[in-house]
């Protein structure tokens, strides 16, 4: 038997399921990829908003992910939220050493609007884990903190993009448009060119967890050695049909159905 491909998350909790590493867990799972996680935070939250958020120390990140690294490399790895410089600059030493693909999720903001990341700290973002970047997934508040521009058209939204790339050093970034209005439009940025990706928008509230999830589904197709592109393609494909078909979980901003990808559309 073949062995599977391994895909690494690294990032904060969700006890009630939607976010962080147990969203990442299960994308990979429904991507045909094993899925490891190293824990960043411990936050509780639910559908209804972030209550807690608990960082841990920094020498505790270390040591998950010399367990990992120790014993079986991963064949790509994403972060989520990442709530310190000191653990920034821990991951990014791995970065150094480490030929794996890397996606960033830049979690700043949760979707009921809570702050998971201090002002001060979203500045070193961009000095330490985001010019390692080989796809970047920032929604439009996340881009527009980073970038200091309002995305308020599509020349803007060139303008961010290129930012990325040219001034940042990012390798790609896809500036999601699940805020903006219309049809949810995602833009691919890379060293090549800009690509579009639309699909319908559902009228929905249970929208919980979409970015870990899109972010994810990218790592777990670049660990299979999939493109840039075909990743982000599977990612907003798996993402639309994961809001499309809900399961309605929570009394608020309920999570997104990680498995209806491979439900309809089986493994790929």
């Amino acid at each position: 038997m073949q062995k599977p491909k391994i895909a690494l998350t690294i990032a904060g909790t969700d006890p009630s399921g939607g976010a962080g590493v147990m969203a990442d867990l299960k994308s990979f799972h429904a991507c045909g990829v094993y899925g490891m996680a190293a824990v960043t935070s411990i936050v509780a939250q639910n559908s209804l908003g972030v209550q807690h958020i608990h960082n841990l120390n920094p020498d505790w990140l270390e040591e998950q992910l010399e367990s990992v690294f120790n014993d079986e490399s991963p064949h790509a790895l994403k972060t989520g939220m990442i709530p310190t410089p000191d653990m920034m600059i821990l991951i990014e030493n791995y970065l150094k050493k480490v030929d794996i693909p890397y996606v960033i999720d830049p979690v700043m903001v949760a979707k009921s609007g809570d702050t998971l990341m201090e002002n001060e700290v979203r500045q070193r973002l961009k000095e330490t884990l985001l010019p390692y970047a080989d796809v970047a997934t920032p929604n439009v508040p996340e881009v527009e903190e980073i970038v200091g521009i309002k995305l308020d058209s599509v020349a803007q939204i060139d303008k961010a993009g290129k930012f990325f790339i040219n001034d940042i050093g990012a390798k790609g970034v896809v500036i999601k448009g699940g805020h903006l209005e219309g049809d949810a439009t995602d833009y691919l940025f890379t060293r090549k060119g800009r690509y579009v990706f639309q699909s319908e928008r559902y009228s929905t509230e249970h929208t919980h967890g979409t970015g870990c999830t899109f972010s994810a589904v990218i790592t777990a197709e670049l660990a299979k050695g999939r493109s840039v592109y075909d990743a982000v393609a599977k990612a907003k494909s798996f993402i639309s049909l994961a809001i499309k078909h809900t399961p309605e979980i929570g009394q608020g901003r309920g999570p997104v159905n990680h498995f209806a990808y491979q439900t309809l559309k089986g493994w790929d």
